[in-house]
């Protein structure tokens, strides 16, 4: 295949993002075909803002048997992504999955089966943190040694300041009916999947999570979280959209250094012996380790991650280049929400792979109460 033919689905919002440098030939060996979206009202916007040569839908089903069409790119609510991936593999496009890969896991896994019925064809999620150098110099530290055995991992990020005017913009936004969770299916994915990207899947988590705090929305608007990983590092996530000015800062320590990424900026501190080895060595009272300051060259430009994304699936598609983002990844992140979930509805610790007809059944109860549906747009 010499081009990807695409179709965005879901064209409010993100998918206009993922038209705009489609549109404007930004990706190579891709072309854009189509849009597809049930509200005619954002057809007629996509059609003025983008021109009338593409082909426009409103029904999915008829864009899956579109021979003209190759490749999705999934940009409607959460609850469709596993739905519309399954559709376009059993359909034989290419699926490129927003994040997340769903709301729970249980379809999510669904979703990576039937991918796996189609290994000719490529399956995806928007991941563009991932294409951040930042964050891909903190995995290479971690995963290579550099900071030694895993301690200790904290990340607070909490400027997702979302007002209440944001949450009344849909019907379907921070409703468990709609939506099926709050800042941590919505704005925290990304982090949860850098997190285990770059530190490994925590074995156990304890949250603590607030429904409703701030505002009048059925789901979370703050967490902090506690885990434990198999080798006894411990970490804390903490997010909020409440505050203002927020923070985004991460820190990784290990037992021969330490990675803080804030700013955008990734600050590396190396000690020169390992920790376990100096406290077994050293025998003059109060002292410590000798540690270096290094700087890590890594600049990000924080605006091209979602096209280096499409373009990382397009060249993956055409000439098998290593997908940097399988949407198969999403399962991960999105088990740490789950559990994060589970722990605080059920006051207990939750280990990891989480139970997940348990964790569907407490889904269940809330989505049986929530007062709003979907009006089926991101």
């Amino acid at each position: 295949m010499d081009k990807v033919r695409i179709a965005i689905i879901g064209v409010n919002n993100i998918g206009t993002v993922h038209a705009t440098y489609l549109a404007q030939h930004q990706i190579k060996n891709a072309e854009l075909v189509a849009f597809c979206d049930h509200n005619v009202k954002h057809l007629a916007t996509a059609k003025e803002k983008f021109g009338s040569q593409y082909k426009f839908y409103s029904d999915t089903d008829e864009v899956m048997k579109d021979p003209d069409i190759d490749a999705i790119i999934i940009a409607t609510p959460h609850y469709s992504h596993p739905e519309l991936s399954i559709a376009g593999l059993n359909a034989g496009k290419h699926v490129l999955t927003e994040k997340p890969a769903g709301v729970y896991t249980k379809n999510v896994r669904e979703a990576i089966n039937v991918s796996h019925e189609h290994p000719e064809l490529t399956y995806g999620i928007m991941y563009n943190q991932r294409m951040n150098p930042v964050y891909q110099k903190a995995r290479q530290l971690v995963q290579s040694g550099a900071i030694g055995e895993l301690r200790r991992t904290n990340w607070i990020i909490t400027n997702w300041y979302r007002s209440q005017s944001y949450y009344d913009s849909s019907s379907w936004r921070a409703t468990w009916a709609g939506e099926g969770g709050g800042v941590l299916l919505n704005q925290d994915p990304h982090q949860l999947d850098l997190w285990q990207w770059i530190c490994g899947m925590p074995k156990r988590i304890m949250s603590f999570v607030s429904f409703g705090k701030l505002r009048q929305i059925e789901v979370e608007t703050e967490v902090t979280a506690y885990a434990e990983y198999e080798n006894g590092a411990t970490g804390v996530f903490v997010t909020s959209v409440t505050e203002t000015p927020g923070t985004n800062r991460f820190e990784i320590v290990g037992s021969r250094g330490k990675i803080v990424i804030e700013n955008n900026q990734l600050s590396f501190w190396q000690s020169v012996v390992d920790e376990q080895q100096w406290n077994q060595e050293y025998k003059g009272g109060f002292g410590e380790p000798e540690v270096w300051k290094i700087d890590v060259p890594a600049v990000w430009d924080d605006q091209t991650g979602h096209a280096k994304t499409v373009q990382n699936f397009v060249n993956h598609i055409v000439d098998g280049e290593k997908l940097v983002s399988p949407a198969a990844d999403g399962i991960l992140g999105l088990s740490i929400s789950n559990a994060m979930y589970l722990s605080t509805w059920q006051q207990q610790w939750v280990d990891l792979p989480i139970d997940e007809d348990e964790y569907l059944t407490e889904l269940k109860k809330r989505i049986a109460t929530s007062k709003s549906k979907h009006d089926g747009q991101q």
